[in-house]
């Protein structure tokens, strides 16, 4: 009696995934991106032939007498028209590689990236604006095409400049069934047949990008107070454990908005199982650092790497939908202000608006909360997840023996899901999964510049960073130190640092103390350091500075004072 091999009998969960999504009556993997919402319209520039929002076409006998369907009357508005307050990102939860600071790669269950590839490899927030999610994966007008018709950007296995240049959606394609405008009489679909972005996702494509992509951390999310966010979480199944039939949920942890029904914790909500998509639905009320994770048996999922960050950027930074800005008269060169503040009684800052505050040389003033005084302004800002593994769990992780919990003890210790050297690599990190295939599986680096800006006598007289510290390490508590720059701690779990008359209690110290589920707004200033200057944030618990069985490496990171400004973006010293 012949065998099957081992590593086919590993495929067939995931080969049979896929002809079942292959079948079009059996469709599960969708997405949600709107380009209008009740709470924001689409900008359909006037056209009557469009709503504002998303809804079915009109049947209604006070426009139709005779019952049948409008014609005058899209289904969808354009993704042209798209609000720029709805944003939308797209995570597949399955399993991948990851590698740690002494050469070893470790197995993972992880969420991956589905949309905003192209950012979340430079380092960036995958969240992206519903415009650019709701990108055709067939349309040659997104880049090159190649002879099977989909986009080469979207497919891992493409070169170097093609592999992961697209910040669409993944999968997304042309609905064939989607009705766009028939004809009253005949029924006939008047539109271009396959021409209307309805949510469908070809799940071949969603397959060959999700699978093995795991990311430790798990995708960035960004979003701006007041926005509304869709998160679609697509369960591709784990392919190196298929014996598990693992569901997934997304939790955002300490996250104020959550309703049970999207809150991921399963008892409460929903769960995904493999083979299905869900789309998550947050509105964005308060600024602040989050972090966000799977809620299926936490202990063993967040061990194994299903652990990201979340932030919410502030009204104040004048990129909320709420208040409409006005030129500072004193600088008509500058970015759009409101002079009004918050009230010292109103704690929540509620009708925060722009201060009067100095502006930025590097990309207009920005600020980590509703401060009404400029206190927490900064000038590049650096996210930074703590979290750790345990060698031996993720081995019997990737095996079909039973894992032991209380035996649980971290000997990798990561930030960013990397440890020091590779902290301080500004390259994404790629690591060779099982199928030979090199995905990124650690895009985010740690290395943290801070702009010397007004110069006296060759030293710094501002220039700051803002450091979003998250835990979630689920065994050990994290000492970070910073020497030679201190820490000015302004907002701890998400809340700005004030008491109940509104009063700063913002401080300064040389170290911060935090467990997992907790997060620290930090802001490190350049004034009174020399440019060039190299300082260390690093954990001051001596076995966390180790990658396994190696000193002189672990949870550290380098401090460096530019000559003069940091590029935005890149985040490099120009």
């Amino acid at each position: 009696m012949s065998s099957v091999p081992s590593r086919l009998v590993r495929l067939l969960p995931a080969l049979a995934l896929l002809l079942l999504a292959l079948d079009a009556q059996a469709q599960s993997f969708r997405v949600q991106c709107p380009a209008g919402t009740a709470l924001h319209p689409a900008n359909t520039g006037g056209d009557a032939a469009y709503d504002t929002i998303t809804r079915p076409l009109d049947t209604s006998a006070a426009t139709n007498p005779t019952g049948t369907l409008n014609i005058n009357h899209k289904l969808n508005p354009l993704p042209s028209m798209a609000n720029p307050h709805i944003k939308c990102q797209q995570l597949s939860g399955g399993d991948g590689f990851a590698t740690m600071g002494d050469g070893t790669q470790t197995y993972l269950f992880a969420f991956g990236p589905l949309s905003g590839l192209s950012n979340i490899v430079n380092g960036q927030p995958g969240t992206t604006a519903a415009a650019d999610f709701l990108k055709n994966n067939l349309d040659s007008a997104n880049g090159p095409v190649g002879a099977d018709g989909v986009l080469d950007a979207v497919k891992i296995g493409a070169p170097d400049g093609a592999a992961y240049a697209f910040n669409g959606a993944i999968g997304l394609v042309p609905d064939v069934q989607a009705v766009d405008n028939q004809d009253p009489t005949t029924g006939n679909n008047l539109a271009t047949p396959g021409t209307e972005l309805t949510g469908h996702v070809d799940p071949r494509l969603v397959m060959d990008v999700g699978v093995l992509n795991g990311n430790a951390p798990a995708p960035m999310i960004a979003i701006d107070e007041g926005d509304e966010l869709f998160l679609t979480l697509t369960n591709v199944g784990m392919v190196m454990r298929p014996d598990l039939f693992e569901q997934h949920t997304v939790h955002f942890h300490g996250y104020p908005n959550a309703s049970s029904f999207y809150d991921g914790v399963p008892d409460a909500s929903v769960a995904i199982n493999i083979g299905g998509s869900f789309t998550y639905y947050y509105l964005a009320p308060e600024a602040g650092t989050y972090m966000w994770h799977c809620h299926i048996s936490p202990p063993e999922h967040l061990q194994m790497g299903m652990v990201g960050q979340l932030y919410v950027r502030p009204r104040q930074n004048g990129s909320g939908d709420v208040y409409t800005a006005a030129k500072n008269a004193n600088d008509p060169a500058s970015p759009d202000y409101l002079v009004t503040k918050c009230s010292s009684t109103d704690l929540l800052c509620s009708t925060q608006v722009p201060p009067s505050a100095p502006v930025s040389p590097i990309q207009g003033a920005k600020y980590a909360f509703n401060d009404g005084d400029g206190s927490t302004e900064y000038d590049v800002e650096y996210p930074v997840q703590l979290m750790g593994f345990d060698p031996n769990f993720h081995f019997v992780g990737m095996t079909f023996n039973p894992e032991s919990f209380a035996d649980n003890k971290d000997k990798y210790f990561l930030m960013n899901g990397r440890s020091y050297p590779d902290t301080i690599n500004p390259e994404p990190m790629k690591t060779q999964s099982s199928d030979g295939v090199e995905r990124h599986s650690q895009p985010l680096p740690t290395i943290i510049n801070i702009p010397c800006l007004n110069q006296a006598s060759g030293v710094c007289g501002d220039g700051r960073a803002l450091l979003r510290i998250s835990d979630l390490n689920v065994t050990e508590y994290h000492t970070l130190a910073s020497l030679g720059v201190r820490m000015h701690v302004v907002g701890y779990n998400a809340r700005l640092l004030r008491d109940v008359d509104g009063n700063n209690t913002d401080y300064y110290t040389n170290s911060i103390h935090i467990a997992g589920g907790e997060s620290v707004d930090v802001i490190l200033e350049a004034k009174g350091a020399s440019p060039r200057q190299k300082f260390y944030l690093y954990a001051a618990e001596l076995d966390h500075l180790s990658n396994d069985a190696e000193n002189f490496g672990g949870m550290m990171t380098e401090v460096n004072i530019c000559p003069s400004d940091v590029n935005p973006t890149t985040k490099a010293c120009n």
